[in-house]
């Protein structure tokens, strides 16, 4: 991960092509832009039967993910398909930036949630990371916002697992969001100026949804329901009878069901 500052003049320098689709009844198209000296690839899928400009959900993977990964795809099609706009980019040191260094130690550092609140290296990893990926993010919606498909003004984020911690961090940051589902994610996780419980409460006013599995074996259910008390209202908690990576088709309904409904997507539930 890049150590340098963001430039506040750093180009985007975005470039995007259409791909192989990803399922009948929708467009994908790759893209990749710069951020803090990074560059950063996504996937963007549009729906090719809706007629746009679309809503646009920001759709990020957990640890070990990638804007590649399985899960997302059983979340983002149907909600494609459905009429939303869904990208999703890799997070530092996942997919296509994967590093297999600095990755097995902040992985390591995933392993055990106190790690980053008692180690130096622990905490410079979780800083660093939270600092690229959540300027990843926004740079991602400063591109993305500006494409002819997209309205501008009905943008939302969501996300599993570390994705979802990530978005605890971010969503408070951008303005241009709506609404959020934060899926499988807890408090007390790296350091404590970084816990999403902490930064939620910037998230006052607009819709959260949270998302969780019973029989969580990576999220304590006291993680979790720390986080729900820490964030503002509106709220919303729905738990669901799983582990952390079985959540059921019916939790992803309920995500794309409060997305719809928060970003006005017509004829949707």
């Amino acid at each position: 991960m890049p150590g340098a500052a963001p430039e506040a003049d750093e180009p985007l320098a975005l470039w995007s092509c259409e791909v192989e689709p990803r399922g009948p009844g929708l467009r994908t198209l790759r893209f990749e832009y710069s951020s803090r000296g990074d560059r950063v690839p996504g996937i963007l899928l549009l729906p090719s039967e809706h007629r746009p400009p679309y809503p646009l959900v920001l759709l990020q993977h957990g640890a070990g993910g990638s804007k590649e990964s399985d899960y997302l795809d059983a979340a983002r099609l149907p909600w494609v398909r459905g009429g939303a706009a869904v990208a999703s980019v890799d997070f530092p040191l996942h997919g296509e930036r994967a590093n297999a260094k600095l990755g097995e130690l902040f992985f390591a550092a995933l392993a055990d949630p106190r790690a980053g609140r008692r180690d130096a290296r622990g905490a410079a990893l979780w800083s660093d990371f939270a600092r690229q990926a959540t300027l990843d993010l926004t740079r991602a919606l400063d591109g993305l916002a500006k494409r002819p498909e997209i309205d501008a003004s009905r943008i939302a984020y969501a996300a599993f697992s570390l994705g979802a911690i990530v978005g605890g961090l971010f969503c408070p940051t951008d303005p241009r969001l709506r609404a959020a589902a934060l899926a499988l994610a807890g408090a007390g996780f790296g350091p404590p100026a970084l816990d999403p419980a902490h930064a939620l409460r910037g998230f006052a006013g607009r819709p959260l949804l949270f998302v969780n599995a019973t029989r969580d074996e990576t999220i304590p259910r006291a993680a979790a329901e720390a986080l729900h008390a820490a964030a503002p209202d509106p709220k919303e908690i729905a738990w669901f009878e799983s582990g952390h990576g079985d959540l059921p088709g019916r939790a992803l309904k309920a995500m794309w069901s409060f997305l719809a409904r928060e970003l006005e997507v017509a004829g949707a539930p």
